[in-house]
């Protein structure tokens, strides 16, 4: 099944996101002194349960660095009433051994809202934790560094949709979850890679307007008789991976089984053994049990599934995330003893942003 891409690019670069704000040391959240950071034997008895999930995947020689920040913030967020959100692309120290919920951001921001936390620790990029703070306005969301970005939440903008909506009067607008809050505000429904074709089908219309990522707006082409007016942005990890490439994993390996993301260029799904999103690549591991497996994908994902199986070999491109890697252990620690990097959208953008999020829960 065959349909028309049309794309569109933005004038120019989109303004940084605006600065996080915090409570601040005499707030509702004080700051609190900063613990002790040594290895020591009580630090390694606390923490050998952890180390026994990541121990084929962090050799034991960094495990007395990592081990004195996971006890100090598990502690922590006892005291805060603190739960920490893992991206599936967070590394295996935050994804196993300091977070209190793993997925993808969508996943995260509902399963966060379901908890009695006071505080929201975002183990991903800006637009997760804004997705999370949309999603639970009542609560403190923070970011461990407010720098850490996207290329494709960066490619567009709120005017920018505007602009597209008087250029194709009518055309409803359908946005990936990786987006600003007030591109979100701007569109009538979200998606996510799992559900991009359920979300396009169900507007009823021949044709949509579906932001910022190109490639996964072909790769949605391609399954549904809807025609796509696509954005020119795109994943700066996924786009780098070619279809070449995959054939030369394929030939030094053989019996290889791929596993692409819907962000990937067009000719690299094609060349796959399936496509989907990080939760169904993972459930594809978990289930098929390949013995020998590519992930086209941030390379932290296959550490992390790695890390909890066996019997799998993992072959890896090193393609990772540099905004990703901004989360680190001793910036999660800072932000849960300094409250430091708030996040806040303002309520009008905020209510507008999560009725097109809740239109795409709503589908189921």
């Amino acid at each position: 099944m065959t349909s028309t891409v049309e794309l569109h690019r933005a004038a120019a670069p989109p303004p940084p996101p605006a600065q996080s704000k915090g409570f601040g040391p005499n707030g509702r959240f004080p700051a609190l002194p900063r613990p002790n950071l040594d290895w020591t034997p009580e630090v390694e008895a606390a923490t050998a349960h952890l180390y026994e999930r990541v121990s084929r995947v962090i050799p034991p020689v960094e495990w007395p660095f990592h081990a004195p920040y996971i006890k100090a913030i598990n502690d922590l967020k006892v005291v805060r009433n603190a739960v920490i959100l893992a991206h599936n692309y967070q590394t295996p120290e935050i994804y196993h051994c300091v977070s209190d919920y793993v997925g993808d951001s969508l996943q995260l921001a509902k399963m966060a809202a379901s908890s009695d936390a006071d505080i929201i620790v975002q183990g991903g990029v800006y637009f997760m934790a804004e997705t999370s703070k949309i999603l639970n306005p009542d609560k403190v969301v923070l970011i461990p560094d407010a720098e850490a970005g996207c290329s494709l939440a960066a490619s567009i903008t709120g005017a920018d949709v505007r602009a597209l909506r008087a250029k194709y009067p009518g055309v409803p607008v359908v946005a990936y979850v990786n987006t600003s809050a007030e591109v979100k505000a701007e569109v009538d429904i979200c998606c996510t890679s799992s559900n991009a074709v359920k979300v396009v089908e169900s507007l009823g219309v021949d044709r949509v307007i579906m932001v910022p990522d190109r490639y996964l707006a072909q790769n949605v082409a391609a399954q549904t008789r809807v025609k796509i007016i696509a954005w020119e942005g795109a994943c700066e990890v996924h786009e780098r991976f070619t279809a070449e490439e995959i054939e030369s994993y394929r030939s030094d390996h053989p019996g290889l089984k791929v596993i692409a993301h819907p962000e990937c260029p067009r000719e690299v799904v094609e060349v796959s053994d399936f496509a989907g999103s990080t939760a169904a690549m993972i459930d594809y591991v978990r289930t098929k049990k390949p013995a020998r497996v590519l992930l086209v994908t941030e390379c932290s994902m296959a550490d992390n599934i790695a890390a909890e199986t066996t019997g799998t070999e993992f072959v890896r491109p090193c393609n990772f995330c540099p905004h990703m890697k901004r989360i680190t252990l001793p910036r999660i620690l800072d932000s849960l003893l300094y409250i430091g990097k708030e996040i806040l959208v303002d309520p009008a953008i905020a209510e507008r942003a999560r009725l097109s999020v809740q239109r795409m829960i709503d589908l189921g």
